[in-house]
């Protein structure tokens, strides 16, 4: 109890809102002190004005919504302790940004957390459609809230039936996906309806595990993108196929 007490205490002096008991045992669940340290820095430089509540958890990081000095914000704070840094091995090894990392599982999952800003980084000045990438904290990913009045753009996979033009929307994907790789030099290697917003366009989102076009996986990743997004557009009656697909994007 001393424990969840200290954390409400500090969540409390950072303008965290802790909305029900839910929110607090998600807050528990990833603020430990030197993520409440770096949230602490980033309140004092006065990126982050209020906390509010949780927008989505996962295995390896929790997000939440935030108010910044004009814009409205995403708080992405990556688990040190549950995050599968095995996982995020693969997706590390092999990128030449990232070889002098040291393999403790603290110093990976800060290493993802940077990852993500600058692939975020690469695609957003490509034109990909991406929250615009703020910064980096430790463990803790400051970009841009997809959304309103912190309400989150739903994923793509939930207005599957809203579509009115499923083709124009694959159009759209087919091409930041080929900004990605041709302008980028990257490759999303996560990329279903689940990593993808709709918000009047689609957003890419969840980059940590993006790599550059020479990692030794590159083309695996980028056939297994291809096939996901046309898996899910020919359930929306979109004629397309793998072949064709990756022809467009290179």
């Amino acid at each position: 109890m001393k424990e969840i007490r200290r954390v409400d205490e500090e969540i409390e002096r950072l303008k965290i809102r802790v909305k029900d008991s839910e929110d607090l045992k998600v807050l528990g669940d990833v603020f430990d002190v030197p993520t409440l340290k770096a949230l602490y820095r980033l309140a004092s430089k006065d990126i982050i004005k209020a906390m509010g509540g949780v927008i989505s958890t996962g295995k390896e990081a929790n997000v939440f919504h935030a108010l910044g000095k004009e814009i409205e914000l995403a708080v992405k704070i990556y688990k040190i302790s549950t995050s599968d840094f095995k996982a995020m091995q693969e997706y590390l090894i092999g990128d030449p940004r990232f070889k002098n990392i040291r393999h403790s599982k603290k110093d990976i999952v800060i290493a993802w957390a940077r990852k993500e800003l600058r692939n975020l980084s690469r695609a957003y000045d490509a034109g990909v459609r991406v929250p615009k990438p703020i910064v980096v904290e430790r463990n803790v990913l400051i970009m841009e809230f997809i959304g309103k009045d912190e309400i989150p753009a739903p994923q793509l996979k939930d207005v599957a039936d809203e579509i009115e033009n499923p083709a124009d929307l694959l159009a759209k994907v087919v091409d930041y996906m080929s900004f990605l790789y041709n302008k980028s030099k990257l490759i999303h290697a996560d990329l279903s309806e689940y990593n993808i917003l709709y918000d009047g366009e689609p957003v890419f989102i969840d980059m940590g595990q993006s790599v550059t076009r020479d990692h030794p996986n590159a083309e695996t990743f980028l056939l297994r993108d291809v096939k996901n997004i046309v898996r899910f557009f020919r359930k929306l009656g979109v004629e397309c196929s793998d072949e064709e697909i990756i022809a467009k994007i290179r």
